[in-house]
């Protein structure tokens, strides 16, 4: 199943507003959107419930509150969540404002986050 191209199109858009440097490729088997030349956030199809999740990068501090937050949920692909990471379900990014709130959490941390060893240049 391929990425949710609107939701695509809605984070290009924030990002933009946000005026951040950013790009897109295509990775784990959605979309996955960097800043710094790190993870910033992203969009997975998840087969298992039928739905396009946004995955957020916000740190392990950020994530003990966000747990909270309608429609999220740790980040699971292998059965071990990924410690800084969240996915939220559609109810808990469809409004804009929302969508902004994770996105600014993604920001917040991004300058704290390591880039992956392959991005980093020598």
């Amino acid at each position: 199943m391929p990425f949710d191209e609107y939701l695509s199109e809605r984070i290009h858009n924030q990002l933009e507003s946000m005026q951040l440097d950013f790009f897109a490729k295509r990775m784990m088997g959605g979309l996955i959107f960097m800043v710094n030349n790190k993870m910033f956030c992203g969009i997975h199809y998840s087969k298992k419930k039928e739905i396009h999740l946004l995955m957020a990068r916000i740190g392990e501090e950020a994530s003990i509150d966000a747990l909270n937050k309608n429609g999220c949920h740790p980040m699971d692909f292998t059965g071990r969540p990924m410690k800084g990471f969240v996915f939220v379900t559609p109810d808990g990014y469809d409004r804009e404002d929302d969508l902004e709130y994770w996105l600014q959490l993604c920001n917040e941390f991004n300058p704290l986050a390591k880039a992956s060893k392959m991005n980093k240049k020598k």
